[in-house]
């Protein structure tokens, strides 16, 4: 499946900022059932490329002139469902095992999770998915899996972070992965998130908040021990009051959004951050 891919962010303030600095994960690489085609991200600052522990492309920007808006676009083809090829382990094992405050299970996760210690990992999946519904703005960037559980609901990364808890339960070395999902009428236009676990000497992708196994609609970007470590943007400023963000990100088969279209999003991104200051 060839995936022509434009993910726009759109950062504004309340008054100038002389200095940001952050760290992009947006750059997907080859590998594990993708190709990248092309790829370019484009923002009004300075970027310095490196490879970073987890083995993800990133960037470092920095912006040392004063500003007031923030933009950052990258855009690309991936072609996906491709041959896999044997699995590179830049890490140990074990460091997929470690807990982190946004994965480490409680309790109730633990009971949950040893419910299916010999159970296929489906099971678990399905499971977790009917526990926690699927409800925009229940919780935060740093809500921990605990709570999330005990609520009940969450988004996609909630999902990955029990997942990762009840994986980490089980003896399951399990990651987290950050990218873009295909859908056909294109309503997800947010980034998503799913999990790794490692079984059978290979990464088995499980995609929780839809209850499927990983697949050719699934474009990866990053991949970490929780959403700190594979975010596909982080960072900080100096100034700048009060901060709105916004962001859209476009996934089909038809090519690339035109320059109209693209100037419409750009414009309707700068209002979103602006409401988002209030």
């Amino acid at each position: 499946m060839l995936l022509n891919i434009e993910h726009q962010t759109h950062y504004v303030f309340s008054e100038v900022v002389p200095y940001t600095i952050q760290q992009l994960r947006l750059t997907p690489r080859n590998g594990e059932g993708q190709q990248v085609k092309h790829w370019q991200i484009k923002v009004n600052g300075q970027l310095t490329a490196f490879e970073d522990a987890f083995g993800n492309l990133a960037h470092t920007l920095v912006i040392d002139q004063p500003h007031e808006e923030l933009v950052i676009t990258v855009c690309g083809e991936v072609e996906t469902g491709v041959e896999p090829t044997t699995p590179s382990q830049t890490l140990a094992l074990d460091v997929y095992l470690r807990e982190t405050p946004l994965t480490q299970a409680d309790a109730a996760m633990a009971a949950f999770a040893h419910q299916f210690a010999a159970a296929p990992l489906t099971d678990m999946m399905q499971a977790l998915r009917e526990h926690m519904q699927y409800i925009p703005g229940a919780t935060l960037v740093d809500t921990p899996a605990a709570k999330a559980f005990r609520l009940g609901k969450g988004v996609c990364q909630d999902h990955a972070h029990t997942f990762i808890g009840c994986c980490h339960q089980l003896g399951l070395p399990a990651r987290y992965v950050s990218g873009y999902l295909f859908t056909a009428d294109g309503h997800l236009m947010q980034t998503h998130a799913w999990v790794d676990v490692w079984q059978h000497d290979q990464w088995l992708g499980l995609d929780v908040s839809n209850g499927i196994l990983t697949d050719e609609t699934h474009v990866r970007l990053a991949t970490g021990l929780d959403y700190r470590s594979a975010s596909p943007v982080t960072g900080s400023r100096m100034g700048g009051g009060r901060e709105g963000m916004a962001s859209m990100v476009h996934v089909n088969q038809h090519g690339s959004l035109t320059d109209k279209q693209r100037a419409q999003y750009q414009q309707q991104l700068r209002q979103q951050a602006q409401a988002a200051q209030q």
